[in-house]
Protein backbone atom coordinates (compact mmCIF):
# COMPACT_ATOMS: atom_id res chain seq x y z
CA UNK A 1 0.00 0.00 0.00
CA UNK A 2 3.14 2.23 0.78
CA UNK A 3 4.22 2.23 -3.22
CA UNK A 4 0.84 2.86 -4.43
CA UNK A 5 0.79 5.68 -2.16
CA UNK A 6 4.59 7.15 -3.48
CA UNK A 7 2.72 6.47 -6.69
CA UNK A 8 0.22 8.48 -6.36
CA UNK A 9 2.12 11.22 -4.96
CA UNK A 10 3.98 11.21 -8.15
CA UNK A 11 0.86 11.91 -9.68
CA UNK A 12 1.32 8.20 -11.33
CA UNK A 13 -2.22 7.49 -13.22
CA UNK A 14 -1.90 3.56 -12.57
CA UNK A 15 -1.14 4.02 -9.26
CA UNK A 16 -4.36 6.85 -8.72
CA UNK A 17 -6.44 3.76 -10.86
CA UNK A 18 -5.17 1.12 -8.11
CA UNK A 19 -6.00 2.91 -5.35
CA UNK A 20 -9.30 3.94 -6.54
CA UNK A 21 -10.45 0.37 -7.27
CA UNK A 22 -9.51 -0.75 -3.44
CA UNK A 23 -10.79 1.71 -1.75
CA UNK A 24 -13.57 2.40 -4.04
CA UNK A 25 -16.72 -0.04 -2.11
CA UNK A 26 -15.01 1.78 1.24
CA UNK A 27 -15.51 5.51 0.42
CA UNK A 28 -18.87 4.33 -1.41
CA UNK A 29 -20.63 3.37 1.74
CA UNK A 30 -19.03 6.25 4.02
CA UNK A 31 -20.71 9.02 1.19
CA UNK A 32 -23.80 6.99 0.90
CA UNK A 33 -24.51 7.46 4.50
CA UNK A 34 -24.61 11.30 3.60
CA UNK A 35 -26.06 11.21 0.42
CA UNK A 36 -30.24 10.38 -0.41
CA UNK A 37 -29.25 8.63 -3.81
CA UNK A 38 -26.58 6.54 -5.30
CA UNK A 39 -25.64 8.69 -7.72
CA UNK A 40 -25.23 11.73 -5.27
CA UNK A 41 -22.98 9.28 -3.30
CA UNK A 42 -20.95 8.25 -6.44
CA UNK A 43 -20.25 12.29 -6.69
CA UNK A 44 -18.93 13.01 -3.14
CA UNK A 45 -17.18 10.09 -3.90
CA UNK A 46 -15.30 11.07 -6.77
CA UNK A 47 -14.92 14.41 -5.41
CA UNK A 48 -13.70 13.11 -2.80
CA UNK A 49 -10.97 10.89 -5.00
CA UNK A 50 -10.15 13.96 -6.46
CA UNK A 51 -8.77 15.59 -3.24
CA UNK A 52 -7.47 12.85 -2.31
CA UNK A 53 -5.26 12.93 -5.42
CA UNK A 54 -4.73 16.48 -5.06
CA UNK A 55 -4.23 16.56 -1.17
CA UNK A 56 -1.83 13.13 -1.35
CA UNK A 57 1.31 15.23 -0.02
CA UNK A 58 -0.55 15.92 3.42
CA UNK A 59 -0.90 12.59 4.18
CA UNK A 60 2.48 11.65 5.75
CA UNK A 61 2.52 7.87 6.36
CA UNK A 62 2.83 8.10 9.70
CA UNK A 63 -1.13 6.82 10.43
CA UNK A 64 -2.65 4.28 8.86
CA UNK A 65 -4.28 5.85 5.48
CA UNK A 66 -7.66 3.91 6.10
CA UNK A 67 -8.75 6.89 8.71
CA UNK A 68 -7.16 9.55 6.30
CA UNK A 69 -9.73 8.57 3.61
CA UNK A 70 -12.39 8.44 5.52
CA UNK A 71 -11.99 11.99 6.71
CA UNK A 72 -11.76 13.08 3.06
CA UNK A 73 -15.01 11.51 1.78
CA UNK A 74 -16.66 13.01 4.98
CA UNK A 75 -15.82 16.01 4.08
CA UNK A 76 -16.35 16.15 0.55
CA UNK A 77 -20.00 14.54 1.77
CA UNK A 78 -19.99 17.55 3.62
CA UNK A 79 -19.30 19.77 1.01
CA UNK A 80 -21.58 17.93 -1.27
CA UNK A 81 -24.33 18.41 1.79
CA UNK A 82 -23.78 22.49 1.41
CA UNK A 83 -24.02 22.49 -2.50
CA UNK A 84 -27.51 20.36 -2.17
CA UNK A 85 -28.55 23.64 0.46
CA UNK A 86 -27.95 26.04 -2.06
CA UNK A 87 -29.66 24.48 -4.80
CA UNK A 88 -32.84 23.57 -3.26
CA UNK A 89 -34.89 24.20 -0.52
CA UNK A 90 -36.22 21.00 1.15
CA UNK A 91 -39.16 20.72 3.62
CA UNK A 92 -38.12 18.39 6.39
CA UNK A 93 -41.24 16.74 6.48
CA UNK A 94 -41.49 15.77 2.75
CA UNK A 95 -38.77 12.88 3.44
CA UNK A 96 -40.50 11.04 5.79
CA UNK A 97 -43.70 11.36 4.15
CA UNK A 98 -41.66 9.83 1.06
CA UNK A 99 -41.31 6.81 3.73
CA UNK A 100 -44.67 6.03 4.63
CA UNK A 101 -46.11 5.97 0.87
CA UNK A 102 -43.92 3.11 0.44
CA UNK A 103 -44.66 -0.33 1.86
CA UNK A 104 -43.15 -3.15 3.26
CA UNK A 105 -43.70 -6.56 3.52
CA UNK A 106 -41.46 -7.30 6.40
CA UNK A 107 -40.72 -6.17 9.83
CA UNK A 108 -36.73 -6.83 9.56
CA UNK A 109 -34.44 -4.84 7.99
CA UNK A 110 -31.51 -5.29 5.97
CA UNK A 111 -28.78 -2.78 6.34
CA UNK A 112 -29.23 -1.48 3.14
CA UNK A 113 -32.61 -0.48 4.27
CA UNK A 114 -31.67 1.22 7.54
CA UNK A 115 -29.06 2.97 5.05
CA UNK A 116 -32.29 3.54 3.27
CA UNK A 117 -34.35 5.24 5.58
CA UNK A 118 -31.17 6.98 6.89
CA UNK A 119 -31.32 8.66 3.23
CA UNK A 120 -34.88 9.78 3.13
CA UNK A 121 -33.84 11.90 6.19
CA UNK A 122 -33.83 16.15 5.01
CA UNK A 123 -29.82 16.25 4.12
CA UNK A 124 -29.57 18.64 7.59
CA UNK A 125 -30.88 15.83 9.26
CA UNK A 126 -29.23 13.37 7.66
CA UNK A 127 -25.89 14.77 7.88
CA UNK A 128 -26.27 15.46 11.70
CA UNK A 129 -27.29 11.80 12.33
CA UNK A 130 -24.66 10.47 10.51
CA UNK A 131 -21.67 12.78 12.24
CA UNK A 132 -22.71 12.43 15.62
CA UNK A 133 -24.53 8.54 15.75
CA UNK A 134 -22.24 6.89 12.93
CA UNK A 135 -19.11 8.75 13.04
CA UNK A 136 -18.71 10.20 16.58
CA UNK A 137 -18.46 13.63 15.93
CA UNK A 138 -19.34 15.93 19.27
CA UNK A 139 -22.14 18.78 18.34
CA UNK A 140 -19.53 21.04 18.78
CA UNK A 141 -17.38 19.80 15.76
CA UNK A 142 -20.70 19.02 13.69
CA UNK A 143 -21.34 22.78 14.60
CA UNK A 144 -18.10 23.73 12.81
CA UNK A 145 -18.15 21.39 10.13
CA UNK A 146 -21.58 22.17 9.04
CA UNK A 147 -21.44 25.83 9.91
CA UNK A 148 -24.43 25.29 12.66
CA UNK A 149 -24.31 26.23 16.36
CA UNK A 150 -24.35 22.98 19.01
CA UNK A 151 -27.51 23.42 19.82
CA UNK A 152 -28.85 23.34 16.10
CA UNK A 153 -26.69 20.18 15.70
CA UNK A 154 -28.47 18.55 18.66
CA UNK A 155 -32.10 19.52 17.63
CA UNK A 156 -31.57 18.11 14.07
CA UNK A 157 -30.35 14.99 15.98
CA UNK A 158 -33.00 14.61 17.54
CA UNK A 159 -35.33 15.29 14.53
CA UNK A 160 -33.66 12.95 13.22
CA UNK A 161 -34.39 10.66 15.78
CA UNK A 162 -37.85 11.34 15.81
CA UNK A 163 -38.25 11.02 11.80
CA UNK A 164 -36.48 7.77 11.90
CA UNK A 165 -38.43 6.58 14.87
CA UNK A 166 -41.95 7.11 12.94
CA UNK A 167 -40.34 5.93 9.91
CA UNK A 168 -39.73 2.68 11.59
CA UNK A 169 -43.13 2.60 13.32
CA UNK A 170 -45.06 3.02 9.84
CA UNK A 171 -43.16 0.05 8.75
CA UNK A 172 -44.01 -2.18 11.48
CA UNK A 173 -47.40 -1.35 11.08
CA UNK A 174 -47.72 -1.69 7.33
CA UNK A 175 -45.68 -5.73 8.26
CA UNK A 176 -48.39 -5.93 11.11
CA UNK A 177 -51.46 -5.29 8.62
CA UNK A 178 -49.87 -7.52 6.52
CA UNK A 179 -49.78 -10.81 8.36
CA UNK A 180 -53.00 -10.39 9.57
Amino acid sequence: MDLLILGCKRKDRDSQRLLYQHYYSYALSICARYSRTMDEAKEAMNDGFMKVFLKIDQYHGDSPFKPWLRQVMIRASIDQYRKELKHQKHDPMESAHAAFTQPRGEANLSHEELIGLVQRLSPAYRAVFNLHVIDGYTHQEIGKMLRISAGTSKSNLLKARENLRSMLERLDKISYEKVN
